[in-house]
């Protein structure tokens, strides 16, 4: 018998395991992707998108889910999310000082992943794993701790001269990358840059950045049938319905036998979701 859930999309939801457990929220449902590998799927734009913070009807969505007066208010929509070394809070000029509080002005990672390649991150601690799995990394390894979200941006940005910060998101959906030796890896960096980093510490304090030489690489495997030779990738705003067989989940992608699509980019879309 078919199934049918409406609602309003959100991003998936992962569980670490000897393969990522996903689950995608329909509005107030969960649909449990992994047992519908290889079988039929289907989501259906209904034509209507939400604020994913304020819940009101918008006809664009700006930084994957939120309507513009949210987009223009939220200090979570902020430039400095995006690049974290632009922080301003201690010039008073945040949006939302306490929301600040309670993420940015808290312990941060540093960390090197293998999702289409080498690259840096940074993520707070409560977002680990979680964020290697929405990267669709392969490998991840912190590298330092750091006491807020602005010194893990400025670590981020010595880091950036000696390794990549992005993610290639076609090449990683297109199989495993190469395994790298992540723990030689931040070893290697750790000593490239000692003398930036001494230079940092004793601007900030000796205690603000630790780095972490024991974290053990987590490995990562994801649910995935078959990978495309070419990725093309769906749209709801110029193609209303994707559907078809879906070989795979990576990061934030549905992986079916026409194309991909990124679901974190449609938050706040509503579907019809079927199979």
């Amino acid at each position: 018998m078919p199934h049918t859930y409406q609602g309003d999309l959100a991003k998936m939801h992962t569980l670490l395991g000897d393969t990522v457990e996903y689950r995608l929220p329909v509005g107030k449902d969960f649909i449990e992707l992994n047992p519908l590998l290889g079988k039929s799927f289907s989501l259906e734009y209904q034509g209507a998108i939400h604020c994913i913070h304020c819940g009101r009807k918008t006809k664009k969505s700006f930084s994957q889910g939120y309507c513009y007066p949210c987009f223009s208010s939220l200090a979570q929509c902020d430039m400095c999310i995006v690049k974290p070394e632009q922080c301003h809070f201690e010039q008073g000029t945040c949006r939302e000082p306490d929301w600040a509080q309670d993420h940015c002005m808290q312990d941060h990672y540093v960390y090197l992943a293998n999702s289409s390649g080498l690259k840096v991150g940074i993520t707070r601690g409560t977002q680990i794993p979680t964020r290697w799995m929405d990267q669709g990394a392969s490998q991840a390894i912190p590298i330092y701790r750091t006491q807020t979200r602005l010194l893990a941006g400025l670590v981020e940005v010595i880091l950036k001269q000696h390794v990549n910060d992005k993610t290639d998101w076609r090449r990683m959906l297109k199989g495993m990358p190469e395994p790298v030796d992540l723990a030689a890896e931040r070893e290697r960096l750790n000593t490239e840059i000692a003398a930036e980093l001494t230079k940092l510490r004793n601007e900030q304090g000796e205690q603000s950045i630790t780095f972490l030489p024991a974290e053990a690489s987590v490995e990562i495997n994801y649910p995935v049938l078959e990978y495309p030779t070419k990725v093309s990738s769906f749209n709801f705003d110029k193609q209303p319905l994707v559907e078809g067989t879906l070989l795979g989940i990576k990061g934030q992608y549905l992986i079916f036998d026409k194309g991909v699509i990124n679901i974190r980019k449609f938050g706040g879309y509503e579907v019809k979701a079927s199979f």
